[in-house]
Formats: C-alpha cells, structure tokens, sequence
C-alpha cells in the first residue's frame, strides 16, 4: 500500500486561494480514478476536483467552507501499489470506520423478565420492515449503500434540505450513485401531496447559517459596491406598444432551434447606442487612483439567477452584435451558469450591467451597482396599462426602467438624460437599427 497525496491543482486565471464548497467524498470511501471527490469555490465559478487515482480515502483537507491554497493537500489517498510517481509510504494505515454491529432480535418465545428483574436492560424486540410500497416504484435502477455521503452537487443538496428530503432515499439514474436534479424532481413526484394538519404549534429555535461558497462571495461583492460607491437610483416609464409589435413579428418566423428574441436584446442595442453619447457611464472607477477608465468597447453584464446564486456573465463587444447575435448569445451564457460548464473569463470583465427580474420585475427597483463599475440598467414587469394620448384612453404595453449611478461621476442630470436617451430608442425601435 502506499500513500498519495493529492493536493489543490491550479484552476486558471492566477487564482491562488479557493474555498471548498462541498465534498463528495469522506474518510474510508473507496473510490475510482477520475471520480469527483470534491467541488471548490473561486471567486467567479464552482470548479468540480476529480481524483488523479483509485484508493481509499484517509484523509481530507478540513469541513466545507474551508479556504485551502492552491497546491497545498485536498485528499489523502491510500493506493493499492506504489507505482505512482508521487506515491509515498504511508506512516500509518488507517483502516476506515466500519458501521456498528446490529443487536440481532430477541428469539422468539425467550423470557427475559429474570433479566429486566435483575437491573439488566433490554433490547425492545425490533418490529419486522413494513416492507408495503407506498409510492410508486422507481423507474431507476441504480442503488446506492444507505452508509457513507451521497454524491451529489451543492444546488441538489440545498434542494433535499429545504424539502427536508434525505438523499439516501432518492433513487439515482447515474451509474455512479450521484444523484442529479432529475432525480430529486423524480422522488419528490412520487410522495404525492404532503398532508398539512389542523393544529398549529408553536415554533421556537434558530438556526445559524455561515455564509459560505457563492452566498459568501456574493455577500462580499454587494458589501463592497454599497460601501464604496454612493448610489441614486432614476425610475421612467417606457411604451414598449410597438417594440412588442416588432419583436412578435420578428420572431413568427423563427423555427424552434433558432433563437428569439426577448426583450433583453433590444435594450442591449440601446444601451450600446447611448453609450456613444454617455461614455462616462460605461466606465470604470479606481478610487484608489481617482481615476475613471472609461471603454469604448461595451462589454455587458447580465445577471442572472442560478441555483447556486447570482451570477453575471458577461456579453463581450455587443457593439459588434446585431439582435440575433444578441439573443443567441444571452441564451448560451445563462444555459452555461446555470449548469456550471460556464468558463470563468465569461464571468469577469464587463463595463456596464443589465439585470432582470423576469415574471418578477415588479413595479420598480434599486438595483446595485456592480463594482467597479458606474452605472446599472433594471428591467422591470411589462404589463398593459390605460394610458391617455392625444386626449383619448387607450391601452398601451408599458415598463418602468430603473438604473443607478455613481454620484461621483454621473450627476442627476446626465443619469437622467441617458435614460431618456434610451426611452426614446425603445419607444421607436427603428431608430436602434439606423
């Protein structure tokens, strides 16, 4: 036997630090070469480890949450041979934990009240397994032992808890025991509706949650912006009446494995126009320096809601992109955020943002600013309203934008115009292709 060390490789762009955000292995798992044994946070994306080797695991580097550095130890691992180059001999071969033994049943037709006499305690008789099915049978085949963790990646995990569903009771589709979204989707299916009874209790305790992974980066992020950079927030109300008309119409003609258009790209294509006359607001702010950096190429953030948090891709040089560019575009980046294949330079970078809360949006919002940046564009709801033109009441399809600025270096009145700028762009969408 001999003991590899397998240490924290490097994860790209010069990162030197990680916080380990979730492992998917414990002390005494035996695993296989090229299995994932744990998944670490950068400060842009989840980044999956997978083991260089086969073995039994001996030792990992500390709980989830820890901050390990770049080349320092993440699993010990007791291999089978001491072929590897980087094998050494193991100064002790700890052998993994073994489940404790099950009292075997009380036989039957045995009298134990000598023993219950004589201040002995005795097991209770173990009632047999009900071993009636309540719910439908899994259409999946794989099992899984009831010991040791589950394999499964952190967004399934937060899943099973707030549905307070124990992962070794969801049967798994994967060949390797790990235990997706399907799964979970599949096991929560097949309880059927959950019985709510008639009394109400009172409910007392807390719980104390450390801030970890991407709720810890983003906690700092958001600290940071509202920290350093005095905001003011502006709210216009926009007719998007024949900017639906036109995205409706581009879009009758689109089959369904070509992209269409949302309204995300059109505000995009506005906010490159106005950016022509407002350069300070797609810019960048050095406090340190005092000094604004400001970009002729538009390189956009979008935020985007994921399962592990917010995240904001970026869209690089939208002002070489028409609507369709746009739109394919915004629809790849959100597909990989959300399922964690995104690269960690298209999370970094942009000079101006775009958010969006979707079926969400609400009436109007304040949205932050993301540092270093100086300027933000909110989308809120889009909804038909009564509206008075020209004397008479009509219907029109209307939204209210928000954006917020930095008041160090956009003042009221230029924030202002610059929404009015883009007002004007959406409200007659054949200027934004002039």
């Amino acid at each position: 036997m001999a003991y590899y060390s397998f240490t924290l490789p490097d994860v790209g762009e010069g990162i030197v630090e990680v916080e380990v955000s979730d492992w998917m292995v414990a002390v005494g798992d035996v695993i296989s070469q090229d299995q994932p044994i744990a998944e670490v946070m950068t400060d842009k994306a989840t980044v999956e480890i997978t083991s260089p080797v086969a073995g039994n695991v001996v030792s990992i580097a500390g709980e989830a949450g820890t901050m390990l550095a770049v080349g320092a130890e993440l699993v010990g691992i007791e291999t089978a041979g001491d072929d590897s180059p980087t094998a050494s001999p193991a100064t002790a071969e700890p052998e993994p934990p073994r489940p404790a033994e099950a009292t075997p049943p009380p036989a039957a037709g045995v009298d134990h009240s000598s023993d219950a006499d004589s201040g002995v305690p005795v097991a209770e008789p173990q009632t047999p397994p009900d071993t009636t099915e309540t719910t439908p049978p899994s259409v999946f085949s794989h099992e899984r032992p009831a010991a040791g963790k589950v394999l499964a990646s952190p967004a399934v995990r937060r899943r099973a808890r707030e549905a307070e569903i124990d992962l070794h009771k969801v049967a798994t589709s994967d060949s390797s025991g790990r235990v997706g979204h399907q799964d979970l989707n599949a096991h929560i299916a097949s309880l059927g509706e959950l019985a709510i009874g008639g009394v109400r209790k009172v409910r007392t305790g807390t719980t104390q949650i450390p801030l970890k992974g991407l709720r810890r980066i983003i906690a700092k992020q958001m600290e940071t912006s509202k920290r350093n950079i005095p905001h003011y927030s502006y709210v216009e109300e926009i007719d998007l009446t024949d900017l639906e008309r036109l995205r409706n119409h581009l879009n009758a003609n689109r089959s369904d494995t070509q992209s269409h258009l949302t309204l995300l790209p059109f505000f995009m294509l506005a906010m490159v126009r106005t950016t022509r006359l407002f350069p300070q607001c797609n810019a960048h702010y050095d406090e340190d320096s005092s000094t604004l950096k400001q970009y002729n190429a538009v390189h956009l953030g979008m935020a985007t809601m994921t399962d592990d948090g917010l995240k904001v891709p970026v869209l690089r040089h939208v002002e070489a992109m028409d609507v369709w560019q746009c739109a394919a575009e915004i629809k790849r980046l959100a597909d990989a955020a959300r399922d964690n294949s995104i690269a960690l330079a298209e999370l970094s970078g942009s000079t101006m943002t775009l958010t969006s809360l979707g079926s969400l949006g609400g009436i109007a919002s304040t949205p932050i600013i993301n540092h270093p940046e100086v300027s933000i564009i909110g989308i809120n709801r889009a909804e038909e309203r009564v509206m008075v033109r020209d004397g008479q009441t009509v219907i029109r399809y209307m939204m209210n934008l928000s954006a917020s600025f930095d008041h160090r270096i956009v003042d009221g009145h230029t924030g202002a115009s610059m929404v009015q700028h883009m007002k004007s762009l959406i409200e007659y969408p054949a200027t934004l292709f002039i």
